[in-house]
């Protein structure tokens, strides 16, 4: 059992790092570096490893998900999870209002608040812990998603009041008085009062700095600021556009299904059985009603419930407005017309809600929706413009991407000038021409699409785009494999693909050059100093010393970097050749299996499919890239230049510091990436595994370890620091790379 002591430091420690979390995924203030606090996990982490009986649901340590699940469990909402009336005119809302004066007699106040485009969950706590999150579903059963939500980082875990929350409900306070009294003094305007607040959090606005506007909010009263025994409120996930992007790029270039908008992408990702994979999509919330309360006195209106859930430390959209009239309404609608382009997430549209609840409960809902609250969606944004030209980009692994360009036209805020189109299929179905006047949008506001062709603007002699049959690169003719969309350029020295192929090679993933970004690499291919991959290890300082915006001591840091990278070993080299299906796991599956590139390079299609993790479509991949002739001679290249081939010096012998260990990574290292601390461990002749059992040599555990730490406990497994780990490697006190 942990002394009093150490229970005291680990309960001050989650409370620390909570309140921090707090300041920099919700509030965009943070008050210490990212050192000092992965410092304060790293402590906590050690204590809780020392004494699993200190690991509490709640802790911070606790945000990465487990093991994947077989299906999500439905859960049953207490009180309905309505959906909302749409009005998509300034007349729809006047009759809303309209409806709502009948109702009650009098105008009510009224609140606007950024209608968030994502999925709305439900969040329940208990004596202020998240003990279930679902999603809304039918509206009277949803799916449990608890442990994903557990992943996004702006949803407290705990829900917790401090110092600087008084100080801000204070600031809020005294500051929306001076600007209500402001307000009142204008004739004909109605009262729309912004005051002073924090802006949106880091996570929720991708870093952004918007402008903020809070609305006067009557203060809580004292007693709504305890936590309540029984807490639910509901709100939307949603996915940053930049998160949107980012994960979009790794789709296409992984062959996969682009996800169309940020919402579906947010859908479907709080819906994975693998709250891993949630985990790394960098999900965020907002939150914006109470459902339920069961403690003290709870708030009596839609804005004080909104200034309560910020005291408790949800992240609340701090874009919103108290309103007394139907122009009030319309004045906000018109200006986040515009200005929701500037915000690092999507939003359709605006809610609009009476404030009071007594008012909300007298005025009822129907079957499928309250009364008291509609929404008014944006019409979708969408230009016009004319196809100048079709462009075919040809990418790392040879495919033909039509991009069609157009006359700059300005869209969601931003000028676009080209779309691409995909593919064949994608182009075909659409009939998207030169010449042609078509409809864009922006998918998410993001990633200009054509969405359709106006047939009648077409003119006579535009024709049908053809897929051309060379590469307009290198010219050697392209293919179409059966049973696949794309269009391939197969020539290894072509140069599109070689421009791609170096700014592959050199990635952190890859071999691991530092220093050569992808305006260098264009430079040193523009000096003819750079022909393909191989050519990086022909170079020396007194090539790059000379250029322009170098010198001698960055030439050598560079091809001290080049030099380095020929030890990264079989693994990382295979994923960097960029070998048609071969991401970094199968790379890595590969090396561990064949151990060399000349066993490799004799297996056959059976022994490549004897391999659990290799399908009959990789296996033939990794085999035409192995019988194209430059590829041997890109191969025989590297060897000459000193490239390892092979899986590790030490593990191809019995010698290796961890041979003949498996070990298992969970959470994050302070030192290394993931991969990084799982290359290391295979070049030292160890193995790394997903899954916890009675064989696992180590569970080597970081930050925010999830359930693999938990079953190491449980078996009775070692649990390793990332010191640890060095000290395993004889590199005890060296950072690593």
């Amino acid at each position: 059992m942990a002394s009093p002591s150490v229970e005291r430091r680990a309960r001050a420690l989650r409370e620390e790092i909570s309140k921090h979390a707090r300041l920099y995924y919700v509030e965009d203030r943070p008050e210490i570096t990212d050192a000092e606090y992965d410092a304060l996990v790293r402590e906590l982490t050690a204590l809780e490893t020392s004494n699993p009986e200190l690991v509490t649901p709640d802790s911070p340590t606790q945000r990465v998900g487990g093991l994947p699940v077989s299906s999500l469990p439905n859960v049953r909402h207490e009180i309905p999870l309505l959906s909302l009336d749409n009005a998509y005119a300034p007349d729809e809302l006047k009759a809303w209002v309209d409806r709502v004066v009948d109702r009650l007699g009098r105008t009510p106040e009224l609140v606007c608040e950024l209608k968030i485009d994502g999925l709305s969950v439900s969040l329940v706590y208990e004596d202020g812990r998240l003990v279930r999150a679902a999603t809304r579903g039918d509206g009277t059963t949803g799916e449990d998603v608890t442990p994903n939500v557990k992943t996004i980082h702006a949803i407290p875990l705990t829900l917790r009041r401090g110092a600087a929350a008084d100080a801000a409900a204070r600031g809020i306070s005294e500051k929306g008085k001076r600007g209500a009294a402001a307000g009142a003094a204008a004739p004909g305007v109605s009262l729309k009062v912004h005051g002073a607040g924090q802006p949106a959090s880091r996570a929720a606005a991708g870093g952004a700095k918007a402008a903020v506007a809070l609305p006067f909010e009557e203060k809580p009263p004292r007693d709504a600021l305890r936590i309540p025994r029984l807490l639910e409120v509901r709100g939307e996930v949603y996915m940053s556009k930049k998160s949107f992007a980012a994960l979009n790029e790794k789709r296409e270039e992984a062959g996969e299904p682009l996800f169309a908008n940020p919402r579906n992408s947010a859908a479907g990702s709080l819906r994975l059985l693998d709250a891993r994979i949630t985990a790394s999509r960098r999900l965020s919330a907002f939150l914006y009603a109470v459902a339920r309360w069961d403690g003290p006195t709870e708030p009596q209106r839609q804005s004080q419930s909104l200034r309560t859930l910020e005291e408790f430390s949800f992240p609340v959209n701090p874009h919103r407005a108290v309103v007394s009239d139907v122009d009030g309404i319309l004045a906000f609608i018109e200006e986040w017309k515009t200005k929701r382009h500037e915000l690092p997430f999507e939003t359709d549209g605006v809610v609009v809600k009476v404030d009071s609840f007594a008012d909300q409960k007298r005025l009822g809902q129907t079957a499928k929706a309250p009364r008291w609250a509609i929404a008014y969606k944006y019409p979708p944004e969408e230009a016009t413009t004319v196809v100048t030209g079709i462009v075919v980009q040809v990418g790392r692994t040879g495919v033909l991407t039509p991009v069609a360009e157009f006359t700059p036209v300005l869209l969601a805020g931003s000028t676009v000038r080209r779309a691409t189109l995909h593919n064949m299929e994608d182009l075909s179905r659409k009939d998207v021409r030169v010449g042609d006047t078509v409809a864009v949008e922006k998918a998410g506001d993001v990633i200009p699409k054509v969405t359709r062709v106006l047939l009648e603007k077409r003119p006579e002699r535009a024709r049908p785009f053809r897929m051309p049959e060379r590469c307009p690169a290198c010219g050697e003719r392209v293919v179409q494999r059966e049973g696949e969309v794309a269009v391939r350029c197969v020539n290894p020295a072509c140069p599109a693909q070689i421009a791609e192929s170096l700014r592959h090679f050199v990635t952190r993933r890859a071999m691991d050059v530092e220093g050569l970004g992808e305006e260098r690499i264009e430079q040193l291919r523009d000096a003819g100093l750079l022909k393909d991959v191989a050519s990086l290890y022909d170079l020396g300082a007194s090539d790059l010393a000379p250029l322009e915006r170098w010198g001698e001591k960055s030439a050598a840091n560079v091809i001290a970097e080049i030099a380095r990278s020929k030890d990264a070993g079989l693994g990382r080299l295979l994923f960097a050749l960029g070998i048609r299906q071969v991401g970094e796991k199968t790379a890595r599956v590969l090396a561990r299996r064949f151990e060399s590139i000349d066993a490799l390079l004799g297996a056959d299609e059976e022994a490549l499919t004897s391999v659990p993790e290799i399908g009959p479509e990789t296996a033939r991949g990794i085999l035409e890239w192995f019988a194209h002739p430059p590829n041997r001679r890109l191969l025989e290249k590297l060897g000459k230049a000193g490239v390892r081939m092979t899986q590790s010096a030490e593990s191809s012998s019995a010698g290796g510091a961890l041979s003949g260990g498996i070990y298992v990574l969970t959470g994050t290292l302070p030192r290394r990436t993931r991969d990084e601390a799982t290359a290391e461990i295979e070049s030292a002749g160890g193995k790394v595994t997903s899954s916890v059992s009675k064989k696992t040599t180590a569970v080597i555990a970081g930050e925010e370890a999830g359930s693999k730490l938990d079953k190491a406990k449980a078996l009775g497994v070692p649990v390793w620091s990332e010191d640890d780990l060095d000290e395993a490697l004889g590199r005890s006190g060296r950072k690593a790379r």
